[in-house]
């Protein structure tokens, strides 16, 4: 099972970076969303793949066209409001942000929400609460979980990286995790993200293949913008993981789905038997 999801955010939208962090500071960038979510449906339209798109509310908000772009072909899911950690935030601030941002994208799209992925994957064991926040609003799936040690959370208790049921409360969350590798005693996304970029295609294919029981990819239409600036307040190696290889991730993306099949989460949830999957009580 081959799963591809979207995080929709700009170039800029970097976390723990002071200079990229308040909605203020994001109106002075440059805008390079249109172009990067062109490249996007290009690749898909290509490769005939489907995804599940996770939408920053303030896109949506700025960019109501591009979500609407989106909602016409693809599955959509919330990604907060104001992409920020959830563990940065109190019980209450996290349910006033993915509310808001669930509203104004089954508002624009009329469609309802029933994905959810937190930035940063940054849901804890600490935050089991998030999860009953979750299922309040009418999330059904969730993809926040990175199960292992992370620098903006992870939940190593969650224990392999499969589908599982997650119970917190009174409540039943559907959990798709992020896949990881065990690299030299470090849990790395291969299948996304920086290190998507800087690992050769040969490698990534190698361990696809490997993880063809359950793969869970996620890209940022960053991720393939080789001509976007630089954030010249980033630490040294916060600029390498940010930059590196992104003149070849279009055409690594472009074979990845070619050599691969890929589903949204709406297939992935019929093809999954939750009845066989463990339940995790926090």
């Amino acid at each position: 099972m081959n799963i591809l999801t979207f995080d929709v955010e700009e170039w800029f939208h970097l976390l723990d970076n002071s200079s990229t962090r308040s909605e203020e500071q994001w109106k002075t960038f440059e805008v390079r969303i249109h172009e990067n979510m062109d490249r996007i449906f290009s690749i898909l339209e290509e490769t005939d793949t489907r995804a599940t798109f996770f939408i920053i509310g303030w896109i949506a908000k700025t960019y109501p066209e591009v979500v609407r772009h989106i909602a016409e072909r693809y599955e959509i899911g919330s990604h907060t409001m104001n992409h920020q950690l959830v563990w940065q935030q109190s019980p209450e601030e996290f349910r006033k942000d993915v509310d808001s941002s669930i509203k104004l994208l089954q508002d624009i799209t009329g469609k309802p929400v029933r994905c959810f992925r937190a930035p940063g994957f940054s849901i804890r064991k600490t935050e089991a609460w998030a999860f009953e926040t979750l299922a309040e609003l009418g999330i059904e799936i969730d993809c926040s979980v990175f199960p292992a040690h992370h620098a903006h959370g992870g939940m190593p208790s969650y224990g392999k990286g499969e589908p599982a049921v997650i119970e917190s409360g009174f409540h039943r969350i559907k959990e798709f995790p992020i896949s990881t590798r065990e690299i030299a005693g470090r849990h790395l996304i291969y299948s996304g993200g920086g290190y998507f970029r800087l690992f050769p295609y040969w490698l990534i294919r190698k361990w696809a293949r490997e993880d063809k029981d359950y793969l869970l990819s996620y890209i940022h239409p960053r991720d393939l913008d080789a001509g976007q600036p630089m954030i010249r307040e980033l630490p040294l190696r916060r600029k390498f993981k940010s930059y590196v290889g992104l003149k070849g991730a279009e055409e690594k993306l472009r074979r990845f789905l070619s050599d691969f099949r890929f589903m949204d989460l709406h297939a992935a949830d019929a093809a999954t038997d939750w009845s066989q999957v463990r339940t995790l009580k926090l």
